[in-house]
């Protein structure tokens, strides 16, 4: 009967064994299917995770490829407005330079205009030999021969120089805005006498009879000033009879209005200071 008991509990122990078994195999192989799928799945993930750096990595490229374009087209654009920057200062440098330039042409012109005014308002006496009109040092000059005016070694008028000075008189008086400086010139042929002990002393008194004459003659006398210069400015040669007589002679200069001149501004506020 015992013995019988144990190959019954054997047996059963063997059925429970094999039951197990395969309910483990079973229960393994589904295991072993859950982990394929949970591979596969992991795989199709990884690939998706590849996927999707690739295409970060791309933006990311793009991106900055994007970004050197803004920055080249900002730098462009800088380049750009300084270009226009620049050319609109050269024009505006261009524009004043034209502007000055014909503000210099038109003083020009100007000057041009007033020196065959001058020379028309004086051509019968140019004609008749009596005076001459020109430019000298950049002022317009009327020159008289002292010859004519004066007897040699005196600063008296003859009638006739006294005729002529006061005809010049009247045409220069004419002239609106303008001031005149008479200036006395001899030749290097030295005076000695008690009235005129040189050249400096009789060249002044000349000029300063000829501007007393042209005062007579109606020119206010603010517009009106003597000087002398003696021998010291000749403008011919002294080497000759004639360069002397040349030398011998009074210029009436039409005084320059330092107002039309470039600079004029600047130079009255440093003389302001």
């Amino acid at each position: 009967m015992k013995r019988a008991l144990i190959v019954v509990v054997a047996l059963l122990a063997g059925c429970v064994s094999s039951g197990t078994h395969e309910a483990l195999q079973k229960e393994h192989a589904t295991t072993l299917d859950s982990l394929k799928q949970t591979e596969g799945a992991l795989d199709k993930e990884k690939l998706k995770s590849n996927e999707l750096a690739a295409r970060i990595k791309r933006l990311e490229s793009d991106i900055a490829s994007a970004t050197r374009a803004r920055e080249a087209l900002e730098a462009e654009k800088s380049g750009m407005l300084s270009d226009k920057s620049k050319l609109q200062a050269s024009i505006d440098d261009m524009k004043r330079a034209l502007a000055d330039l014909a503000r210099r042409k038109a003083e020009a012109d100007g000057r041009l205009a007033e020196f065959k005014s001058l020379i028309n308002r004086f051509k019968s006496l140019i004609d008749a030999g009596k005076l001459k009109v020109k430019i000298a040092d950049g002022r317009m000059v009327v020159e008289l021969a002292s010859d004519v005016l004066f007897p040699s070694g005196s600063a008296n008028l003859s009638k006739d120089g006294q005729a002529s000075i006061k005809e010049v008189a009247g045409v220069l008086a004419s002239i609106p805005d303008r001031k005149f400086q008479v200036e006395g010139h001899t030749d290097n042929v030295p005076i000695k006498s008690l009235q005129y002990p040189s050249n400096w002393e009789l060249a002044a008194a000349r000029s300063i009879t000829v501007a007393k004459t042209m005062v007579e003659a109606g020119m206010p006398p603010e517009r009106i000033s003597a000087s002398s210069y003696g021998e010291n400015k000749p403008a011919r040669t002294n080497e000759t009879l004639e360069g002397r007589a040349g030398n011998r002679r009074i210029e009436i200069v039409v005084v320059p209005d330092l107002s039309s001149l470039p600079g004029f501004e600047e130079l009255n506020r440093v003389s302001a200071q």
